[in-house]
């Protein structure tokens, strides 16, 4: 009996042992340097607007209105604690449908973008959370975008440019643009009207 009761002892000393190291020091110490090494992105890269927090430029959030950028569209929605694809084999009669209807409700939404969608426009991501989309995508929307916002199309085109990020590294990925980030560089483009 006596030495189940040290084992015990011994058990709970270890469990709060390491619930204090790896569960308080650890992600003290790893906030410490991150806060140090790239205070820019330690919160969690946040967006600022007009003095306020809007988003992270590390996570997708829907868009909602023809006057902004969309991000690519998310299975599960836009919730980290269900993220992840659908499953659907790009084969499958399903996806293909799911795919029609996109590109049908896409083609309603921006009737002066060209004819030929891009891919991410059509198809989610495998997260549902991705904060980008391509360059393609995003100039792809420029009409719509310009349109609802009373903004010559040039001015809008411009802002997209602006905010497309090259590879990686120079050679990983592929180029993007951040839609948050853009939305917030078109917010503050004052509205022309007429």
């Amino acid at each position: 009996m006596r030495g189940m009761s040290r084992q015990w002892g011994a058990a709970l000393r270890m469990l709060l042992c390491c619930t204090v190291l790896l569960g308080v020091a650890y992600p003290l110490a790893i906030t410490a340097v991150a806060r140090t090494v790239v205070p820019d992105r330690a919160d969690g890269q946040q967006v600022v607007h007009q003095g306020r927090v809007v988003g992270s430029a590390l996570l997708g959030q829907d868009s909602p209105g023809a006057d902004w950028f969309q991000p690519r569209p998310s299975h599960p929605g836009r919730s980290g604690e269900n993220s992840g694809g659908s499953n659907l084999s790009p084969v499958s009669d399903e996806h293909r449908a799911i795919v029609r209807q996109r590109a049908q409700e896409l083609r309603r939404d921006n009737p002066d973008a060209p004819e030929e969608i891009p891919a991410d426009a059509l198809t989610a991501s495998a997260s549902g959370l991705d904060p980008q989309i391509s360059p393609e995508y995003a100039r792809w929307q420029a009409p719509r975008v310009a349109a609802a916002r009373g903004l010559p199309v040039g001015v809008v085109r411009d802002l997209v440019e602006q905010h497309v990020r090259g590879r990686s590294l120079g050679f990983l990925g592929q180029p993007r643009v951040n839609v948050l980030e853009l939305n917030v560089a078109v917010a503050q483009v004052p509205r022309h009207v007429g």
